[in-house]
């Protein structure tokens, strides 16, 4: 089995540092052009069926990277964005005059102290979802041959990744930094182990946008 996990493209929340979690935000045009510039670099990889997160930056990504191919796609809610309760459309990037803003910043500068709100969710959560959806994933003997697409977002994406590098540290969550929009990671699944055989590959000319925690 191959897996080839993408982060959905820019969304203008994502231009100008919004925070999104389950809030769902469609692609900008600029997203959208970073989708086609993937799907142009993807064309020659086949894929045989996509699991996606429901939220529409995330969907319209794959839709557009299979064009008119003739794939299967199914929406997986276990993948979806982690949820941000009350954080959500404060300014990322930890505005001093916005106390939401001040405690969300931790989620990226200091993860092991960040607390999620009242109706959002922890790491640790997300953590057992995505987690929950790959163990699955993983033992479905009719995949075993086949090359399937999955549409994402950067923590929940982060999340699957670490898990297969055999990181579920809270504290150490963003070692490797958050993925680039429309970046594709290659896992390789055989007989129930992962590997990651390439990561955070891009196929826009573009420079590729840094999402960096702190």
């Amino acid at each position: 089995m191959m897996l080839y996990i993408v982060r959905h493209g820019e969304t203008e929340w994502n231009r100008i540092h919004k925070v999104q979690g389950h809030t769902d935000i469609p692609l900008n045009d600029y997203g959208r052009h970073l989708a086609r510039e993937t799907a142009d670099g993807m064309r020659e990889i086949p894929i045989d069926l996509c699991y996606t997160s429901p939220l529409k930056r995330a969907k319209e990504t794959a839709q557009i990277i299979l064009r008119d191919r003739d794939v299967p796609i199914y929406d997986e809610e276990r993948i979806q964005e982690i949820g941000f309760g009350k954080y959500e459309g404060a300014d990322s990037r930890g505005d001093e005059s916005d106390p939401q803003s001040r405690a969300f910043r931790l989620f990226f500068t200091d993860t092991k102290s960040y607390v999620p709100p009242e109706g959002a969710e922890s790491i640790q959560n997300l953590y057992e979802r995505t987690g929950s959806f790959l163990r699955e994933l993983f033992l479905k003997e009719g995949f075993k041959d086949r090359n399937i697409l999955i549409s994402t977002h950067g923590a929940a994406m982060t999340a699957m990744l670490n898990r297969i590098r055999g990181n579920l540290s809270v504290e150490h969550f963003w070692r490797d930094e958050v993925p680039p929009n429309c970046s594709v990671t290659v896992v390789e699944v055989k007989d129930g182990s992962a590997k990651i055989l390439k990561e955070g590959l891009v196929f826009y000319k573009e420079k590729v946008r840094k999402w960096k925690t702190v």
